[in-house]
């Protein structure tokens, strides 16, 4: 018999066992407001649903594990967390939502933690539950910038010395599955962003794709490759020096504070919600929320970035000269040729060539 046709992506990548059952667990213990959850509710490429009720091709059925979305609470709700680092549930995905606490910065108490310890009565703290789950997960997600990056609980002058899922664990480490901590931030995580990072590892899992390609910030490059800039529909204004001084201008918002050129999001081609929406395509400036810099290195928000006003004073002439080139040319092509109208004259240029058209013999009776 022939060999079975080995498909592309384990050519390149030794994929493991497909699976037919994954379990989502979702820890929202980190130091968050719960605002990627909230926000993922609003997927719709694909949904929740979809993905819950398998009506997407080819992806094992998928067990939901999230605080904030479950209708279990208490110990029907942490039960799963306790089978899991037991090794009685698996395989599975642990998905991060909020910044990780250092516990090692002080004496007594906790940061952040979630369920109690049936040995000790005390609460189990969020850096325990990932030093527990991580080295048994499939993937380990990192969902949102306080998870990614650490974001507004590590910005400078906090008691905690919050850090991101990849500070926390290392930048080097990998799941049994040998993928590296997945970051898709966002404050909160763009819904579909997420959803569609979750979707591409539940492929992976059952065996039809291949590595999830990260770039060095271990974002899903298909979908952080880009700037804002470069996706906004405001960029045209860049170039030619037109820029908006206040609210509500459809110009360019880079001199009052957008930091799009040099951000690495998809939202202005994305949108928000069903592709509407997203900071500047409603007239709000960029702060770089999806930046491991995010938030020291863009403050304060409402400035003009410091590299922005190199570049718009270089954009002077250049601009005003592009600007003045094509209103000549906007005006030149906003006139119909002078042949489109009413005459008995023939004044397109058209020249028939001799004997081009010749009469056809009539067509005898049958």
């Amino acid at each position: 018999m022939p060999a079975e046709a080995i498909p592309f992506s384990r050519k390149k990548d030794p994929a493991p066992a497909p699976v037919s059952e994954v379990h989502v667990l979702w820890l929202t213990a980190g130091l968050s407001c719960d605002g990627d959850s909230v926000s993922v509710t609003n997927a719709e490429q694909p949904s929740i649903e979809d993905v819950l009720l398998g009506l997407i091709p080819g992806i094992p059925k998928v067990h939901l594990h999230n605080p904030v979305l479950a209708y279990e609470v208490g110990d029907d709700f942490m039960k799963f967390f306790y089978q899991a680092e037991r090794g009685e549930l698996d395989p599975f995905v642990l998905v991060v939502e909020g910044s990780i606490p250092n516990e090692d910065v002080k004496e007594e108490g906790y940061w952040a933690a979630q369920g109690t310890d049936s040995k000790t009565g005390q609460p189990i703290k969020t850096t325990e539950w990932i030093d527990r789950l991580a080295p048994k997960a499939l993937a380990v997600v990192a969902a949102g910038t306080c998870a990614t990056y650490g974001g507004i609980h590590a910005m400078a002058g906090n008691p905690t010395q919050a850090m991101g899922l990849a500070d926390y664990l290392g930048w080097s480490w990998r799941s049994k599955a040998g993928l590296p901590v997945v970051n898709v931030p966002g404050c909160p995580v763009q819904p579909d962003n997420f959803m569609e990072t979750l979707t591409y590892l539940l492929f992976q899992a059952a065996g039809i794709a291949p590595m999830i390609p990260l770039d060095q910030q271990l974002r899903p490059t298909w979908l952080f490759g880009k700037t804002v800039h470069e996706g906004c529909d405001r960029a045209a204004y860049y170039e030619q020096d037109d820029f908006g001084l206040e609210y509500g201008t459809p110009k360019c918002l880079v001199k009052m504070g957008c930091w799009g050129p040099v951000v690495n999001c998809n939202v202005t081609k994305r949108g928000w919600m069903r592709g509407i929406g997203g900071c500047p395509n409603v007239g709000g400036i960029c702060i770089g929320c999806t930046m491991p810099g995010f938030p020291d290195m863009f403050m304060p928000f409402m400035d003009e970035p410091s590299g922005a006003r190199f570049s718009t004073a270089a954009l002077t002439l250049y601009g005003k000269m592009i600007r003045a080139l094509r209103s000549i040319t906007n005006n030149t092509v906003n006139h119909e040729p002078e042949w489109r109208r009413r005459g008995r004259e023939l004044i397109t240029g058209y020249q028939p060539k001799p004997g081009a058209y010749k009469a056809r013999p009539s067509r005898k009776a049958a």
